[in-house]
């Protein structure tokens, strides 16, 4: 089942390489969507997929790559649209 996950993380997630470890991640699990920093210092993550491969860059999004401090993870689950060819971040 595809899924899409649309997701703002918080903490220190700027200026430490978390839109690069995102991207990795997605790419290699075959996901499409994007990724970009937010204006209020956040992160913003939209990938659809295969639910697995959901579930596991969300899991890797509470984690975060080293340097960076997750503190909240807001998460929404929708169908997938389809919208998306690539994984991308966007500036």
């Amino acid at each position: 089942m595809r899924r899409m996950l649309t997701a703002t993380v918080s903490g220190r997630v700027q200026g430490v390489g978390f839109r690069w470890f995102v991207q990795r991640i997605a790419c290699a699990s075959g996901l499409t969507g994007y990724v970009r920093n937010t204006a209020d210092g956040r992160v913003k993550v939209a990938a659809e997929g295969e639910d697995a491969a959901v579930r596991r860059l969300l899991d890797a999004l509470r984690q975060g790559p080293p340097g960076s401090r997750v503190t909240a993870v807001d998460v929404s689950w929708d169908e997938a649209t389809g919208q998306h060819r690539q994984f991308t971040i966007e500036h």
